[in-house]
């Protein structure tokens, strides 16, 4: 796929008050904006229950569900280099690349043939919502997408939905949105949609991030304490630090990169996440950084802010969690420094600190796997979500 073909949204907002509301948020330059690509493969033939992710990113929730028992059948998103990750990671899925809002439903349900849905998942963008998003407000236009979802909920009737947000939306509009969202859905599938905020460290991911989950089951009303925490108090296992999660990849120096591990995995965590893959190491690739950038790393203790005014941008230490890893927008630019090496950090760091297994292999190029592993639900996280969804089913 060539990405350089695709239309902009956009051009970049120049000479403006960045933080200007009235100000439209600049958009990815690699979002198809076209009509809408159809990719259908045939429908694999299994016992498995089936689920179709919609605002479907690189795929994290969708390889959460897989190792739960679940096959994903159809992965829909704007992104070009998310569904091109999809893709070349699942196979056998269906895929559709452009703007739901443009999606014909007489081709999104001759994608989907006569399998019956057992779950539709949706990830919806969260920009809107993010307490990270210095512009944001409550009448972004991105918040109302969820009403996408509804849409090709009542198209499919799944048994079940899952639909999920950043912490954000949680205080946005004093709680509007989730209330609103909860209603709609339970009205529109005639089912209890009920709401909760999981945080991934719960469930071994090495990261601390919060994730607001909308759950609905036909005929069920979904217990939130089905979703059992694996890891921290009252637990068998301590949290993922960040010496577990990438302590066996190569060092390496800005513009660096490496095909091999340096050596055995010495965690569990590791051992998972190299339980599938080659011996080839996907996706170590150092950033390249000015001179500057190399000292300001090198002069900030591990766990401290790199920057006074970013105090979300520090330096990662080993035997801490990571904080929220977030897409770093459009520009080349990092949000993490690496515990040891006077650098940013790789995809695939950024991979295991999302619970991404090795074998999954990011496309697109750093500046665009940036913005992927950045927006993903971790899938130790989901895969968690999803043992508890498959007991109703």
């Amino acid at each position: 796929m060539q990405f350089e073909n695709f239309d902009l949204f956009n051009e970049p907002i120049l000479n403006k008050n960045p933080w200007d509301k009235s100000v439209k948020v600049e958009e990815n330059l690699y979002y198809w904006n076209k009509e809408p690509i159809y990719n259908k493969k045939l429908t694999i033939k299994t016992n498995k229950p089936l689920c179709v992710e919609l605002f479907c990113g690189c795929g994290g929730t969708s390889v959460g569900f897989q190792m739960a028992g679940f096959q994903p059948i159809l992965g829909l998103d704007i992104h070009a280099p998310s569904i091109e990750t999809y893709k070349n990671n699942h196979s056998s899925c269906s895929t559709i690349l452009g703007d739901i809002r443009k999606v014909k439903t007489e081709k999104f349900l001759d994608i989907i043939g006569n399998a019956k849905i057992d779950i539709l998942i949706g990830g919806v963008p969260c920009q809107g919502f993010s307490l990270n998003n210095r512009k944001r407000h409550e009448n972004d236009e991105r918040n109302f997408l969820y009403k996408e979802f509804i849409k090709f909920a009542k198209l499919l009737k799944p048994k079940a939905i899952l639909l999920e947000n950043v912490s954000g939306m949680k205080s946005s509009a004093n709680g509007h949105f989730v209330k609103s969202i909860e209603n709609e859905l339970s009205d529109a599938l005639n089912m209890s949609v009920s709401s909760c905020l999981l945080n991934a460290q719960d469930y071994g991911v090495p990261q601390r991030r919060q994730r607001l989950v909308f759950i609905g089951i036909e005929g069920s009303l979904f217990d939130f304490t089905k979703i059992i925490k694996t890891h921290g108090p009252n637990s068998k296992n301590n949290y993922v630090t960040i010496y577990d999660a990438i302590g066996d990849l190569p060092s390496l120096n800005s513009n660096e990169s490496a095909e091999h591990y340096k050596c055995e995995p010495f965690s569990d965590y590791q051992k998972i996440m190299r339980s599938k893959a080659s011996k080839t190491l996907y996706n170590h690739v150092a950033p390249s950084h000015p001179q500057s950038t190399i000292d300001k790393i090198k002069n900030t203790i591990p766990g401290k802010p790199l920057y006074p005014k970013f105090k979300q941008r520090i330096r990662l230490k080993w035997d801490e969690l990571s904080p929220t890893q977030v897409s770093g927008g459009i520009r080349p630019q990092f949000q993490f420094g690496h515990p040891e090496d006077d650098r940013g950090l790789t995809i695939r760091e950024r991979c295991r600190i999302q619970s991404f297994p090795d074998h999954y292999i990011i496309h697109g190029g750093i500046v665009q796997g940036r913005v992927q592993t950045g927006n993903a639900v971790p899938p130790l996280l989901a895969k968690a979500i999803a043992k508890a969804i498959k007991e109703y089913l």
